[in-house]
């Protein structure tokens, strides 16, 4: 089947199938489709859609295909779109500031518009927000508030030179706001209940560990939940499944809990053992709790607690039989639903389910300029570490060779903290596409693979953590999948940093390494990080690399740019230069370092690029860089 975006065929911006082998820009640039949101009475969706660079934001009739909106978004970063009713499209965007030189220099802050179908107006939320701020925290929650949507963000609000997380509602019909209730020092989040009325507010003070939960008791508020949790602090899930009820995550023994909070009285009620991969599955008009999904191992696993909602996810899943398919969005009646459909030989694809109709319609794929001829194999895979630990991971192998001494591409995930998982990924398939096997390792420390692996990694930062890549590699070299002598490793975030690492402590086993966004000075990461987000980001980055303080010399034992000395092998370092998370100061003393000890790198500089790869020219160009720089390091044939 091939699918095309029919009802956006219209739009110029839409890539065609190309008749040759994918070009690398097929793979790199920008997804076709984003986003996609159902309306809640099931009559239109909006979509962010991109040409590869340039993002539109449209609105079709499903059942006439007739566009009711498109707007050009131009380069901005728009993160999400959702429905306010069905007059009102919420769209979502970031950008990189340093609004008012406050807050510690440059962040990520999102904005979030409302856009009227009927009076064709967008019009920025908190745009009205007297002594605070227009940025948003968290995405908008819609809510019927006296018979009419109304939309409730959290945003900034000063008082006494204090700015302070604080929730306001906004009345759609002029976008004006209205603030609810004013946060504290420590307001990490508001919950809002079924009725449009604040509910619960959860706090948590980052230099203590001290986390509580507090519910509404007449005009004020009373703790009913409080704990010191200087890691794994426990967080809000949102409504339990009554509007009666809350629902709070926390750990025990390893397992993730939810537990249900009565509103009225502050008593706790039941509780629920879920995987940490699971997420909360919720009613799309008020919010309620009404089942969790998420991927457990290699599985997607989805649990609907009420009997009819369980059937007709049944339903959808046997329509696309031997895909991964996941819920986007769905209308009140959940009789319209978007899902992502991920083939293993088409790729991923949005389409409309109608249970009425008994029919799916295709919106489109997201990578429009792939045919099933350019998508690669991937499979799970399972071996040991050389302490004995069991990993699992995937390879992903190029099509048309055979897997016999190929050339191979290791290729760790972000976080340490994250993990990856079988569905479509553009990267490996891009690196597959031009002839390399490429490597995915679940490495201990990565997370919704069980808290063994998961506790495996705390102090293995650097250690263990970056053999177990190696260990994958002599494991498919021992098959005679790959050629041990033709290895090469690329990484983002923390990725970039187990590229670096690759090439200055884990020596031997790569030819090339090539890190976007990667650490390379732990202790100035480490304090960058802690300026920012406080002592809980401390605590976090020291468990995960085993040092008491930033003074431990661990930390340049670790760091690849105080061992660029070791380097034997030559180097790409590609950053963007709005990268927030990790600074653009990272890569740049890496090169200083490599420079000093004349050692072969290479420094590319992306201006306007962030940490995600948001931009589409900037995402194609770090991908085409580290093509020709595996090419040029280890050629394919």
């Amino acid at each position: 089947m091939i699918r095309l975006l029919s009802a956006l065929a219209s739009l110029a911006f839409l890539l065609a199938a190309p008749a040759a082998a994918a070009p690398l820009e097929a793979y790199g640039k920008l997804p076709a489709i984003e986003d996609a949101a159902i309306s809640p009475s099931g009559h239109a969706v909006a979509l962010i859609a991109t040409d590869g660079e340039q993002r539109v934001i449209a609105v079709r009739e499903v059942a006439t295909g007739e566009f009711l909106m498109k707007a050009g978004a131009g380069p901005a970063k728009v993160r999400a779109v959702q429905w306010a009713g069905d007059r009102n499209v919420l769209i979502v965007t970031s950008a990189t500031a340093a609004p008012m030189g406050i807050l510690g220099g440059r962040r990520e802050w999102m904005l979030a518009y409302a856009y009227d179908l009927q009076t064709q107006k967008a019009r920025p939320l908190l745009r009205d927000n007297e002594y605070g701020m227009n940025t948003i925290f968290d995405m908008p929650v819609v809510r019927t508030y006296r018979g009419e949507p109304a939309v409730f963000v959290q945003g900034v609000k000063f008082s006494d030179g204090r700015g302070n997380l604080s929730l306001f509602r906004i009345t759609l019909e002029r976008a004006t706001s209205h603030l609810v209730e004013q946060g504290g020092k420590d307001t990490r989040d508001w919950i809002v209940g079924i009725d449009g009325q604040p509910v619960a507010q959860e706090l948590y003070d980052r230099s203590s560990g001290r986390w509580s939960l507090k519910i509404r008791n007449g005009p004020g508020w009373r703790e009913v939940q409080q704990t010191v949790a200087p890691l794994d602090e426990p967080y809000v899930v949102g409504l339990g499944r009554s509007g009666e009820h809350l629902l709070f995550a926390s750990y025990d023994d390893g397992r993730t809990v939810w537990q249900e909070i009565d509103l009225k009285t502050g008593a706790p009620g039941r509780a629920m053992k879920v995987l940490e991969a699971e997420r909360a599955l919720r009613d799309p008009q008020d919010g309620r709790l009404i089942g969790r999904g998420g991927l457990v191992g290699d599985e997607d696993r989805w649990v609907f607690f009420d009997p009819e909602d369980a059937k007709v996810w049944r339903t959808v899943l046997s329509s696309f039989p031997d895909s991964r398919v996941s819920l986007r969005s769905w209308s009140a009646d959940r009789k319209k639903i978007i899902v992502l459909v991920d083939s293993p030989t088409e790729g991923p694809a949005y389409a409309v389910v109608d249970l009425t109709a008994r029919k799916a319609t295709w919106l489109g794929g997201v990578y429009q300029g792939l045919k099933p001829a350019d998508i690669a194999r991937k499979e799970s895979i399972r071996f040991k570490a050389a302490d004995g630990l069991e990993l699992t991971g995937y390879l992903t192998l190029p099509r048309g060779r055979e897997a016999k001494a190929l050339p191979l591409v290791v290729l760790p995930h972000g976080g340490p903290a994250s993990r990856d998982d079988p569905g479509f990924d553009w990267w490996p398939q891009a690196i597959a596409s031009r002839g390399y096997a490429v490597l995915q390792v679940n490495f201990r420390g990565s997370d919704g693979l069980g808290n063994a692996l998961l506790e495996a990694g705390y102090g293995q930062w650097g250690r263990k953590m970056q053999t177990d890549l190696s260990d994958g590699v002599r494991h498919l070299a021992g098959q005679g999948i790959i050629d041990p002598k033709r290895v090469c490793i690329v990484g983002a975030s923390y990725g970039g940093y187990a590229a670096l690492a690759g090439a200055t402590h884990d020596r031997g086993v790569y030819r090339c390494a090539a890190s976007f966004g990667g650490v390379s000075d732990l202790r100035r990461q480490i304090g960058y990080s802690r300026s920012r987000s406080g002592e809980a980001t401390l605590r976090y980055w020291t468990r995960f690399v085993g040092a008491e303080d930033l003074g431990d010399p661990v930390m340049a034992e670790l760091s690849p740019a105080a061992q660029a000395h070791r380097a034997e092998i030559p180097i790409l370092l590609v950053h963007g230069k709005d990268d927030t998370v990790v600074p653009l100061e990272q890569s740049r003393l890496m090169a200083d370092a490599l420079r000093k000890a004349g050692k072969p790198h290479e420094l590319v500089v992306q201006p306007g690029e962030d940490h995600w790869l948001t931009r589409g020219a900037t995402r194609l160009q770090m991908l085409e860089a580290v093509v020709a720089f595996l090419e040029k390091h280890n050629p394919p044939t």
